[in-house]
């Protein structure tokens, strides 16, 4: 066995795209590990914890690219960098049409009447580029995490004092003007805005607004601690006022983790005196006496959804057709979440009387945490990984324990692996491990389609159900049932029709709601008499 290593100094690379590339040397044969990266701290340490550290890779910066392999002979290196090369000239060849300025002056020297910023970056660059925009007079999303929250208010407060929006840090999702921005959806344009600080719970209600014929006319993500007490609400109040002037926009939805009560309460003062309709979920936060008629509470994604279209179709002039559709889609959702029950309580008849518990698998957080609490809402006790009642937080989230609901995208599955919505091998080996699990009744997950996102997440899915039943050794009607919640629309890169029928051929139960998905999960549970 060997260990070889080559660099490259002050050759930047996306974080992203080289995960991805360790993830395809991974598969050459005579490669025991390996690690494609830049030579920040926090890579250091994964090559130190792999047992591969060099003198070279030790005395790295930031700024520099690096390979290092554990190799079962020394000629196979030259493999591995001849692949990492032809790797990353296909990426090189694929954008040869497109201009890409190599710096932030250079592109608005290539277009004066650029606004917009989107930065993803690793957090000590992104602060630096983040205040370059704003100087320069334009609004910012900031897709990058690992950014202190003093910094953060610094940036926010400066962008406040310019008349900017900072979005982010670890700001996922936006649609501004049409336009998809990092993990999001292609949906309808219409009159409902969103404000959000959850990305994945934006994505499912901005895509269910689509199913029900309705559209958005703008959704601003905020990063994820924008409505802690530290930062304030800066951005969410910011966006509030920015579409109540917007002549586009009739409704808005206002959705996120529990935030402060502090933030909350300032942000209702602010919904009493809008002239315009709200629809505000605030998961798992307990809604506060609002004087305001116009302000509603939903208590599901699949909820807000419906009711933010009720409203828009009730703020425009009547139109019969917009009508019949919006209730010919809520129909057929009835139907599905009906047809699935009763195809799931068929499927438990055939299982080993041993299989009594629930899994819930998700790669967004905001998915996890609904379906957590709807479970917990009709007595089930739920384990998990996400803050909540200190009792019921898994003692190690590697290891699932009775009932559960398991954010993958924590930081904990994240540490040096690209999030499990851009590549799925951290879900899909947790899923074989839960497969196999006697115990386990049922499994539930959501697919979740869009830029930004795994280019087949159901076919991923679909191919582990397939690879688990045939390493199986019981019988396959014995294996979990498996129910997915999946998001997106016809208009994605990837193709939401094809994405069911693969799911379906591979036994999953297929809805189109975290709601709808967490019911038919309660009923399988309730008809085996578990809580």
């Amino acid at each position: 066995m060997f260990v070889a290593a080559e660099i490259k100094k002050n050759t930047y690379y996306d974080s992203v795209y080289l995960m991805r590339i360790t993830k395809e040397i991974e598969k050459t044969e005579g490669v025991i590990d390996v690690l494609v990266g830049m030579g920040t701290e926090l890579n250091k340490e994964l090559v130190s914890s792999l047992s591969m550290m060099t003198k070279e890779i030790e005395s790295l910066g930031p700024n520099d690219f690096f390979v290092v392999a554990k190799i079962k002979r020394e000629e196979i290196m030259g493999v591995v960098t001849k692949k990492i090369d032809s790797l990353m000239n296909e990426k090189k060849k694929n954008n040869v049409k497109e201009h890409s300025p190599a710096t932030l002056d250079s592109a608005l020297k290539y277009n004066p009447e650029i606004n917009f910023a989107l930065i993803s970056l690793p957090g000590e660059y992104a602060i630096e580029e983040a205040k370059k925009a704003l100087e320069k007079n334009l609004h910012v999303m900031l897709f990058s995490d690992n950014i202190s929250v003093e910094k953060e208010i610094e940036l926010k407060l400066f962008a406040k004092q310019k008349g900017l929006l900072m979005m982010g840090p670890d700001c996922g999702t936006a649609i501004i003007n049409g336009i998809p921005l990092a993990f999001a959806n292609e949906v309808s344009r219409g009159n409902i805005g969103i404000i959000s600080a959850s990305g994945t719970g934006a994505q499912e209600v901005s895509v269910l607004i689509d199913k029900l014929g309705s559209g958005i006319s703008q959704l601003i993500g905020t990063g994820g601690r924008d409505l802690k007490d530290e930062i304030g609400g800066i951005t969410m109040i910011q966006a509030i006022e920015a579409l109540e002037k917007d002549e586009n926009t009739k409704i808005i939805v206002l959705i996120s983790k529990p935030p402060s009560e502090n933030v909350a309460e300032k942000i209702f003062k602010m919904l009493n005196n809008s002239k315009k309709n709200y629809v505000v979920n605030f998961i798992g936060s307990e809604s506060k006496n609002v004087s305001n008629s116009k302000t509603h509470f939903a208590y599901s994604l699949e909820e807000t959804a419906k009711m933010a279209v009720e409203l828009a179709n009730k703020s425009t002039v009547r139109n019969k057709e917009v009508d019949a559709k919006c209730k010919k889609a809520i129909e057929e959702l009835k139907a599905k979440e009906k047809e699935a029950i009763a195809s799931a309580k068929n499927m438990v008849g055939n299982l080993s009387v041993q299989r009594k518990y629930m899994r819930g698998l998700f790669t967004g957080g905001t998915l996890a945490l609904e379906a957590m609490n709807i479970l917990r809402g009709r007595g089930m006790e739920v384990y998990s990984n996400l803050a909540g009642d200190e009792r019921f937080i898994l003692s190690n989230a590697n290891d699932s324990y009775r009932n559960a609901c398991v954010d993958l995208g924590d930081d904990v599955f994240t540490r040096g692996r690209p999030h499990p919505m851009i590549e799925p091998s951290i879900r899909n080996e947790r899923l074989i491990k839960e497969i196999r699990d006697e115990d386990v009744l049922v499994i539930l997950m959501d697919c979740v389609l869009g830029y930004g996102s795994h280019e087949n997440p159901a076919g991923e899915i679909a191919n582990t159900l397939n690879l688990a039943k045939k390493d199986m050794t019981n019988e396959e009607n014995d294996s979990p049932i498996i129910v997915v919640s999946i998001i997106g629309t016809n208009k994605d890169p990837q193709n939401l029709k094809e994405s069911i029928i693969d799911l379906e051929n591979a036994g999953a139960i297929v809805v189109f709601s975290t709601a709808q998905a967490t019911r038919i999960v309660a009923e399988i549970t309730k008809s085996i008499g578990e809580c």
